[in-house]
């Protein structure tokens, strides 16, 4: 018995902590180096209405574009989420994805980011989705 509990103990932290082990960056072809892509997902729904399309595009502007001046992409989805009491919430959301080196200063613009439009925009939080890629252009 005891040895099955142990068993189970170290099953459940490997479990646990799996999900935090850093992710192998890929090996990258010549002409390639290796980056970081950044999926962020913005609910759009706050108190009084919804952030609005010029709301989002200052945003952008004046807090994502200094941070982030070689470039991003953004669009418009359709969002859902499960609130605390288990209810579905529906609401259109922005997804910003940037591609950078990862370094601290990068990392510490996105958290920046991501602390900003919660507080400005009255939200619970924002979802952030890293992944090691390859970056490379071809002109």
């Amino acid at each position: 018995m005891r040895r099955l509990i142990s068993t189970l103990l170290l099953l459940s932290t490997l479990i646990q902590t799996g999900g935090c082990l850093s992710a192998q960056a890929p090996t990258c072809l010549p002409g390639e180096h290796p980056a970081v892509i950044e999926s962020l997902y913005f609910g759009t729904a706050k108190s009084g209405g919804n952030v609005s399309p010029e709301e989002w595009a200052a945003f952008v502007k004046d807090i994502v574009t200094p941070a982030f001046p070689e470039g991003l992409t953004s669009w418009q989805a359709a969002g859902q989420w499960q609130k605390s009491t288990g209810a579905i919430e529906y609401e259109t959301s922005r997804i910003l994805q940037l591609t950078h080196e990862q370094n601290m200063a990068k990392e510490a613009a996105i958290r920046r980011i991501m602390i900003i439009y919660q507080q400005t925009f009255q939200q619970d939080a924002v979802m952030r989705v890293r992944s090691p890629a390859c970056l490379s252009f071809k002109g």
